[in-house]
């Protein structure tokens, strides 16, 4: 995909990923984008005004979390197709959430900010593009069932913030996705879909890069402003998180992204 001459700057390209509705499409121009940039065609500029949501499908429907339907044991194909159709979800999401991160704060950072969250933008693009074509290889496909419309609030709550995007996207969510994608996978593996327990391993690998980099942008920017990170971490998270963080949690991956115990055990319920 060749994405339009006009679109020869950072800020343009990230609003063009976020303003594209179809999946395939968006994933397409998420592709495009992360390679112009990685070859030069993009202008580090910032200048457009990015959206307040991004454009969405007409499907999946979007629910209040509480309104979702319950999946059900993991053992059945059905339940196990609808956890992949929420997953193949968040990752449709997370590919506008790396965008919105980079078009929105990018002029507050150094350009090797921007080239670190282009290539998590093109993971989740790639994320996403394995569980839709996992789900067509059971029968289904990304659309088929509702999702839950709360992802996109972690963006509205942090939209005027840097620092607090990256405590609560990649610092809080991802981070979540760490403790919880294990044993997912294991039940997968019990209910013989070894398939989708190899792919899981495949997206948490790469998350763990993503939390990383949260981690080390995060602290970037904490020690320019002169506050201690894990202390800084807490106030936003207290200030700008509607859950709780809840163990158990997958220490190993977490230290592994440098996101250690001393920033998220004191806020744990």
């Amino acid at each position: 995909m060749n994405l339009p001459v006009s679109l020869d700057n950072v800020g343009a390209a990230c609003a063009h990923v976020l303003l594209t509705p179809d999946p395939l499409s968006k994933l397409m121009a998420a592709r495009a984008v992360a390679r112009n940039w990685r070859l030069g065609r993009l202008a580090h500029r910032f200048d457009t005004v990015m959206p307040d949501r991004p454009a969405r499908p007409e499907k999946p429907e979007l629910l209040p979390p509480n309104r979702m339907p319950k999946r059900g044991r993991i053992g059945s194909e059905r339940a196990r197709i609808a956890m992949l159709h929420a997953l193949a979800h968040i990752e449709f999401v997370a590919i506008d959430l790396a965008f919105d991160l980079i078009g929105r704060f990018g002029a507050e950072f150094p350009p090797a900010f921007t080239d670190e969250w282009m290539r998590v933008g093109a993971d989740e693009a790639m994320h996403f593009a394995l569980l839709d074509r996992r789900l067509r290889q059971l029968g289904s496909f990304y659309g088929a069932l509702p999702a839950h419309d709360g992802l996109w609030q972690a963006a509205d709550e942090t939209a005027h913030d840097a620092l607090a995007r990256l405590a609560i996207v990649p610092m809080v969510l991802e981070a979540r996705a760490l403790d919880i994608t294990p044993a997912t996978m294991e039940r997968f593996e019990g209910a013989g879909d070894a398939t989708s327990a190899r792919m899981l391993q495949r997206i948490m690998t790469d998350e763990i890069r993503h939390v990383a980099a949260g981690t080390t942008w995060f602290g970037h920017a904490t020690k320019r402003l002169g506050v201690n990170p894990a202390n800084h971490y807490q106030i936003l998270v207290k200030r700008h998180f509607r859950g709780s963080l809840k163990p158990p949690f997958n220490d190993s991956a977490r230290r592994q992204a440098g996101l250690t115990r001393e920033f998220y055990t004191p806020l744990a319920q």
